[in-house]
């Protein structure tokens, strides 16, 4: 549905009048004035530049649409939200462009009052015209993840020089929190031009850069602008501190790691742990030039796997992903890739408190479930688990009992080719990105596995561009898919694990998740008076995504490893719950 603007609103309910922040529940914990964020060092100095290295292409730079693919600081670095994260607190903001925010204790409804000092980047004032714009353009011409807010919005109207007022068709705890965070975007740019027409044309934010120079696909450079309107502003004490920002893109990972130990990047984030344990010899790291840091976090595992598409036929029986998963010899492959270092993600939400543990759910969980007994599969109600190997190549145990499910599904092996009743050999393609090194070894080693149960598994390899049309059309079998998850979900679970993603293009439930329980716990947690019934809904939806068998899980880790040069630094007080979001670049600094 389309949001009213500009429409009467019916009488307002009680308030606790407008305030500096807000949290999910109960209070934020910075009070107003404060100083700076804590993970944050206001007295760190400031100029100097940073280069990353970035695996891939781009050729848009608007981010916010689905066509396109644009680099990830146009968004962190030149354009501004209403509200801000405090990366020390699951889920709580503070102003940014609005000095204040208000609701009310069913969260009807959000108000938010503009700073009157909040510029574009060409000078121009920030709007509740741009603000109002911004929040219907992103919600009927961008990327389907702003849409799920829009539709819950009944009405917005501008109620003085710099407020505006938002209500909503249906209580939701975490609405005005998610349009606290909605980029906020300069109406006038886009008089005469289609919001949703892929460009190279920089974005007038009112972030703290500007694009500077740029050749697409090879490199971008991001200044800081000089007139930031928002360089005294106490939530950014201490953030920001770079005069340069620079990605350069590299075909593979492995040419981008070359160029750091060439020194043409100055940090990099090492995501292969054998590597960080065996390949950092190089001289700059015995000179003292390069350091490596490991830095600690506190968030979900996410998902890191190879994702089933289940709107494949072949796919579409939780025997057949059972079958595979138990092909899948992890024990053997995280000891070749990883000399065996990194633990295996067992849930969505593991690593915290939302995860579903161990054993059978506890009496809450199993509440939330029993309805939709009928519908999940036959462990989503007892201890469920991956299965586990000897460690050796063969993994005969496994290979038997996958075959076992493979017969229970109606599949047969016939001249040494796994056949269904008409005949058809089971056979599917992995999709992969170019540069996906790490992905086609695991794939080598997958592929002589399931050739044991007579099924054949091929590789393809794209380009970046034609990677991401292809996943957001969902053209694929099975695919590489890492998908990072906070201590705060809410609305974004729809686009992960609701059911409109089996048809609509765009979203990110890759694997087709069409499970009426999956939604029920989604609608729950959003509802969700307090944090013991939010957490119970999570671990619920943990349990049946997990038991969906909808991926075969990959490891994970609960450090960050960041090789960067000796000039670079960060704060001794690190973020509770990112080690790179709102992390790197925002805190670092440059220090000879």
């Amino acid at each position: 549905m389309a949001a009213a603007i500009g429409m009467g609103l019916p009488a307002a309910p009680a308030t606790a009048g407008p305030s500096h922040g807000i949290a999910m529940y109960g209070a934020p914990a910075l009070p107003e004035g404060f100083a700076a964020l804590p993970h944050a060092n206001p007295d760190a100095p400031r100029g100097g530049r940073i280069v990353f290295g970035e695996v891939g292409s781009f050729d848009s730079l608007n981010p916010y649409i689905l066509r396109g693919r644009a680099p990830w600081g146009v968004q962190s670095l030149t354009v501004e939200t209403l509200l801000g994260r405090n990366h020390d607190e699951p889920f709580a903001l503070y102003g940014v462009l609005a000095e204040s925010v208000e609701t009310d204790a069913e969260r009807s409804f959000v108000a938010f009052t503009l700073r009157e000092e909040a510029r574009f980047s060409d000078g121009s004032p920030v709007t509740v015209a741009d603000v109002l714009w911004s929040i219907e353009a992103l919600g009927t011409l961008g990327q389907p993840r702003y849409h799920t807010v829009w539709s819950k919005i009944a009405t917005m109207e501008q109620t003085g020089p710099r407020s505006l007022r938002i209500t909503f068709t249906e209580p939701d705890r975490e609405m005005p929190l998610l349009l606290g965070l909605r980029p906020i975007l300069q109406k006038a740019q886009f008089d005469g031009r289609a919001f949703d027409r892929s460009s190279l044309e920089p974005l007038i934010g009112s972030g703290p850069y500007v694009v500077d120079r740029l050749e697409a696909g090879r490199y971008i450079t991001f200044r800081k602008n000089p007139d930031w309107w928002g360089r005294d502003l106490p939530f950014y004490a201490g953030q920001h501190n770079f005069e340069e920002i620079r990605y350069d893109y590299f075909a593979d990972a492995g040419v981008a790691f070359e160029a750091f130990t060439a020194g043409h990047l100055t940090t990099w984030r090492e995501g292969n742990v054998a590597r960080w344990g065996h390949a950092y010899d190089f001289p700059a790291v015995t000179s003292g030039e390069v350091v490596r840091s490991e830095i600690p976090h506190s968030r979900p595992s996410g998902i890191d796997g190879l994702v089933f598409n289940t709107r494949r036929e072949i796919f579409a029986d939780w025997r057949v992903r059972e079958a595979l998963i138990h092909a899948f010899n992890f024990e053997f492959i995280n000891r070749t890739l990883n000399d065996g270092a990194l633990p295996r993600i067992a849930s969505p939400f593991s690593n915290s408190d939302l995860g579903m543990g161990d054993g059978p759910p506890d009496a809450r969980v199993r509440a939330l479930l029993e309805p939709f007994a009928d519908t999940l599969t036959p462990d989503a109600l007892e201890a469920h688990a991956l299965p586990v190997s000897d460690g050796s190549e063969g993994n005969r145990r496994n290979i038997r009992r996958a075959m076992a499910l493979l017969e229970d599904a109606g599949w047969r092996v016939d001249g040494g080719v796994l056949r269904d009743a008409d005949g058809t050999p089971f056979e599917f393609e992995l999709l992969l990105q170019q540069g996906a090194a790490e992905t086609q070894s695991i794939a080598n080693i997958y592929a002589e596995a399931l050739r044991r149960l007579g099924i054949t598994l091929r590789t393809v390899t794209v380009d970046s561009a034609q990677f991401t049309q292809r996943t957001l059309a969902y053209d694929f079998d099975m695919t590489r898919r890492a998908l990072s998850l906070s201590l705060s979900p809410g609305n974004e679970q729809w686009l992960y694990w609701g059911s409109q993603g089996v048809d609509t293009p765009g979203t990110r439930n890759w694997a087709g998740v069409n499970a009426p329980a999956a939604e029920a716990m989604i609608q729950t947690l959003l509802t969700a008076r307090d944090e013991a019934e939010f957490t119970a809904a999570v671990q619920a939806l943990d349990r049946v995504i997990a038991t969906g068998r909808y991926w075969i899980p990959l490891w994970f880790s609960d450090v960050a490893r960041i090789a960067h040069h000796r000039s670079l630094h960060f704060p001794d007080h690190l973020p509770l719950y990112g080690d790179w979001m709102g992390f790197q670049p925002e805190v670092w600094w440059h220090e000879d």
